[in-house]
Parts: C-alpha cells; sequence; structure tokens
C-alpha cells in the first residue's frame, strides 16, 4: 500500500515508516506489516497480527482485525536459512482498515494494541489513493528428488 504513517509509535518511541502491507494466510492469520524507517536498524519491522478478521455489516469498508499478538523483527533476530525469526509478543488490541481489497483500494489503516509487557504500538497510515498491488502466494510442498545412491 504506498501512503504515509501519520503515527507510528513502538513502546512510546516515534518512527517513520517505509512501508505498510497487508497478509492474510491460508490458515486465517492476518498480518498489517509495518517496515520502519529506523536508521539504527534495517530490519526493523513490526507487525499486528490476530485471526477472525472481518467485514463490517454496517460499513462494508471497514475491515476490522482483533489483534493477539505482536511481531517483532530486528537485525538482532535469530535467523533460518537466512530470514529472521520474528519474537512473537502476546498482546491485544485491534487494527482497522477503511477500503476495499476486491477494488484495490484502501483509504486508511489504523492499529493500536498492547502487548502483556505494557509496551503499546501503534499505527495510523493513509493511502496516497493509489490502488494497493494485490499479490497471491500459496504456500506448496517442495519437489524432493531422492538420490537412490544416499
Amino acid at each position: 500500500m504506498s501512503g504515509t504513517c501519520s503515527k507510528l509509535t513502538v513502546d512510546g518511541r516515534e518512527f517513520p515508516c517505509k512501508a505498510v502491507a497487508f497478509f492474510h494466510s491460508e490458515k486465517g492469520r492476518a498480518h498489517f506489516t509495518v517496515a520502519l524507517d529506523d536508521p539504527a536498524d534495517d530490519s526493523h519491522i513490526i507487525a499486528f497480527s490476530g485471526i477472525n478478521g472481518h467485514r463490517s455489516r454496517a460499513q462494508q469498508d471497514l475491515y476490522e482485525l482483533p489483534v493477539d499478538r505482536m511481531l517483532l523483527n530486528s537485525k538482532d533476530r535469530p535467523r533460518v536459512d537466512g530470514i529472521p525469526v520474528p519474537a512473537t509478543e502476546t498482546s491485544a488490541g485491534v487494527c482497522r482498515q477503511i477500503g476495499n481489497f476486491a477494488s484495490l483500494q484502501v483509504a486508511s489503516v489504523t492499529c493500536r494494541a498492547t502487548d502483556q509487557a505494557g509496551r503499546a504500538y501503534e499505527l495510523q497510515f493513509v493511502s496516497d489513493g493509489s490502488p494497493i498491488t494485490l499479490r497471491r502466494v500459496r504456500q506448496t510442498t517442495p519437489n524432493i528428488q531422492h538420490d537412490p545412491y544416499q
């Protein structure tokens, strides 16, 4: 999604953002993921994560995601196959997205969550009006060839 973060706060610290994205897995978990513009850490990423997101019946352009965990990534996180593995913090909060993915239009995203340690996370994102980019990625099982000589 292209636009600007009018507010991005992580535990009382304000950051600009580089990018905001939405992911939805085949198993139902969804994430609003934010790449932070952190000069001290080029791998600083947070995600507001939850399940049972739903479109409002009263307001069709409103999608709400109850947040039950925050995913926190940084340059200091351990890596698996070269990819950093985020820390998972049990949290409570909600994200609200105004717009419609089917029409490729998102006007805004707001998220607020607090983890069990009392750290607060807040996002206020406003679109620049450009259509969003939609990509479908499906998980597949690798085709492994067995070597009869091993």
